[in-house]
C-alpha cells in the first residue's frame, strides 16, 4: 500500500531518473477530485493516446471529450520521450478492470504477464497512475526509441519512488478486455527493461526541466 507521491516529489522522481519534464500550467490541482478515491496507489497503466502531435495530444489528455472529462492522465510521453505533465489526482485513464490483475500487481509474484482480464469489476483510477504515449494505436505509427526509453525511464521513476517492482507497470490491454492500448509496442519487453533500469544503480540526474 503506498500513498499518491506529491507533485514534487513526482517531478523530482522523473528529473532523478534523466526524465525531460515539461510542467503544463495549472497540472497540480487538475484532478477529478470528487469522482472517487485516489489512493493507495499501487502500479502505473501505460496507454496510447490514438492521436498525433503534441498539441492535440496535450489539448486532448487536458480537457478529455465529451463522454470522459480530462484530465485523461497524470503524464503524455511525447516522441521524444518528454513527459508532460497533465494532472496530479484521480484521473479518468483506467476506468474498471479486473481484481485479479490488481492483486497479481500488489503481490508483484506473476510471470511474464500478469492473469488476463475477465472481470470489470475494479476502479484502476483510484490505484493506478495512468501514463500516455503519443501514438495513432493503429499498429503502424512508430514507436521511436526516444519514445520507448521516456516510457521506461517514467516508469522506473515512479516503481523506484515506491520501491516497487517492474511488474507494478502494465498495459491498459492488461489491465481490462475492453481496450487494446497500448499497441505497437510489447509489454513484458517493457517491464523486462525496466527492471533492467530499477537493477542499475542510478548515475544520472538531469536537469532538462521546463516549467
Amino acid at each position: 500500500m503506498a500513498a499518491p507521491l506529491s507533485a514534487d516529489a513526482l517531478v523530482a522522481a522523473l528529473l532523478n531518473e534523466g526524465v525531460v519534464v515539461v510542467e503544463h500550467s495549472g497540472w497540480r490541482t487538475h484532478s477529478r477530485a470528487g469522482d472517487g478515491s485516489w489512493g493507495p496507489v499501487y502500479g502505473v497503466i501505460i496507454h496510447h493516446t490514438a492521436t498525433s502531435g503534441i498539441k492535440a495530444s496535450v489539448s486532448m489528455c487536458w480537457s478529455g471529450h465529451e463522454d470522459l472529462p480530462g484530465p485523461l492522465c497524470h503524464g503524455l510521453i511525447d516522441k521524444t520521450g518528454t513527459v508532460h505533465l497533465i494532472g496530479n489526482g484521480r484521473a479518468n485513464h483506467a476506468g474498471t478492470g479486473d481484481y485479479d490483475v490488481l492483486t497479481a500487481v500488489i503481490t508483484e509474484g506473476y510471470g511474464n504477464t500478469p492473469p488476463l482480464p475477465r472481470e470489470n469489476d475494479t476502479d484502476g483510477n483510484a490505484r493506478f497512475y495512468g501514463f500516455e504515449g503519443i501514438n495513432l494505436g493503429d499498429g503502424k505509427d512508430p514507436w521511436p526509441a526516444e519514445q520507448l526509453e521516456g516510457i521506461e525511464r517514467v516508469s522506473a521513476a515512479i516503481c523506484r519512488a515506491h520501491g516497487w517492482s517492474a511488474q507494478s507497470v502494465i498495459g491498459h490491454k492488461e489491465w481490462t478486455n475492453t481496450k487494446i492500448d497500448p499497441k505497437g509496442f510489447n509489454m513484458p519487453d517493457m517491464r523486462a527493461r525496466i527492471a533492467t533500469r530499477l537493477r542499475a544503480v542510478r548515475k544520472e540526474c538531469s536537469n532538462d526541466y521546463h516549467g
